[in-house]
């Protein structure tokens, strides 16, 4: 019942979403997908990663048989289109093999299964499309935001992260002097970061095809629900970046060409008319948000996953920064923004006790002080920085020590073994 609920009203999300995209002329979520069936997807590594995921539930030789199936459709596909000579335009050449396994999976899943084996497959390849859908809903959500959301709120967070001194200013002149190579691999860790969150998840859930169930909490949950929640604070909260707002992809909607090697000037700020086009999606940072929950979902891990964690954080902060695509005080909200939501949904799992509550409550309490702080107090905090930047950096730390020290207690504790009892002496 709960599947069947969860399954329902994600139907229904996806069709307003379809119908608001409707609206403003553009195909929506459920058509983009659907067209990815036969036209060259423009999701390709993401399909194959969302068909890795289904393929947790299914056993090795299931595995290479459903892997050569997808690699065979996409030869065809691409033998097809190179007779027709038909363009790729912004698409992949490969992807449409693992969308077509995906969908023939949830067909056996339906006529040829039965009872707990069908609900397990059908959960496998629910996995993998939420992943892939996710995508295509995020794609429709940043529409939506550029349309209806004609004044952005740039001027209130450049000038609040004053107090921060202007991270983006500096990343983004630290990767201009890095040269190309540097550029290319935070462009590569920015692009493919599902693809980062489906090895972790990967790991979390290899033995799935030997338990035959999924483990109650684990990282794709909190991916999906970070990508759910965070597009509606960019209703409220509408801001498109410093590439945009202080520099020259802004064109002549920016304040002026500042980034990266002008700091902006300290000024009242104020809202400013952006074009129909460029996203709204910057606070909270969700690429912050995703990076982190990797992170955090891959302490668990062998080492190299823990190494693998940590560098995809830093690159992917390094990344919204130097590339101009986030303020700081962005990452910060996004640090706490997916630390809350972890919480919630560890919380939800294992059973809400008080700990878990006052977790959630401080995590939602500090985001909502900063969103309210960058929006009222924005010439304060740049007037102020030594008070205010450190201030805002113990906000972002005292969630982030109450969440490794009340999780710590979350852990289930070795019992000591118990000790054989002394045999009394034989005289």
């Amino acid at each position: 019942m709960l599947w069947a609920t969860v399954g329902v009203a994600a139907l229904g999300f996806l069709i307003a979403l379809e119908i608001a995209a409707r609206h403003y002329g553009l195909p929506g979520p459920i058509t983009t997908q659907a067209q990815e069936v036969i036209f060259a997807p423009k999701s390709g590594p993401l399909l194959y990663a969302s068909m890795a995921l289904m393929m947790v539930v299914l056993t090795w030789r299931q595995r290479f048989i459903a892997a050569g199936v997808a690699i065979g459709i996409d030869v065809t596909f691409l033998l097809v289109r190179w007779a027709v000579d038909a363009k790729l335009a912004d698409g992949h050449p490969f992807g449409n093999g693992a969308l077509w396994v995906i969908l023939g999976y949830a067909v056996i899943a339906v006529t040829r299964r039965t009872g707990h084996e069908r609900v397990l497959l059908l959960k496998g390849v629910g996995l993998g499309l939420l992943l892939v859908t996710g995508r295509k809903t995020g794609d429709t959500w940043l529409l939506i935001t550029s349309k209806t959301r004609p004044a952005v709120l740039d001027q209130y967070v450049a000038t609040a992260d004053q107090a921060l001194g202007n991270p983006s200013w500096l990343a983004g002149r630290i990767v201009k002097a890095a040269g190309p190579v540097g550029a290319h691999v935070l462009d590569y860790v920015y692009i493919q970061l599902a693809v980062a969150a489906v090895i972790v998840a990967l790991y979390q859930l290899r033995d799935v095809a030997v338990e035959r169930r999924f483990p109650g909490h684990h990282l794709v949950r909190t991916f999906l629900v970070i990508g759910l929640l965070g597009p509606g604070i960019y209703m409220i909260f509408p801001v498109v970046g410093p590439i945009f707002a202080y520099g020259a992809d802004g064109g002549h909607w920016a304040v002026a060409n500042l980034w990266p090697n002008t700091p902006p000037p300290i000024n009242t700020p104020h809202p400013m008319s952006f074009d129909e086009i460029t996203p709204r999606n910057c606070m909270p940072s969700l690429h912050t948000a995703w990076a982190t929950t990797i992170f955090v979902h891959s302490r668990k891990g062998p080492r190299i996953l823990q190494f693998a964690g940590a560098f995809w954080l830093i690159a992917t902060l390094g990344a919204t920064l130097g590339f101009g695509y986030h303020y700081g005080a962005d990452l910060v909200a996004g640090v706490v923004f997916a630390l809350t939501i972890e919480a919630g949904l560890r919380s939800l799992d294992r059973g809400w006790d008080r700990s878990g509550i006052q977790l959630v409550t401080h995590g939602t309490a500090v985001f909502a002080a900063l969103l309210v702080s960058y929006r009222y107090l924005p010439m304060e905090m740049a007037k102020h920085p030594w008070v205010f930047g450190p201030l805002i950096i113990l906000a972002m730390t005292s969630v982030v020590h109450s969440y490794v020290r009340t999780t710590q207690l979350w852990e289930p504790k070795a019992a000591p073994a118990r000790q054989p009892e002394p045999q009394p002496e034989l005289v």
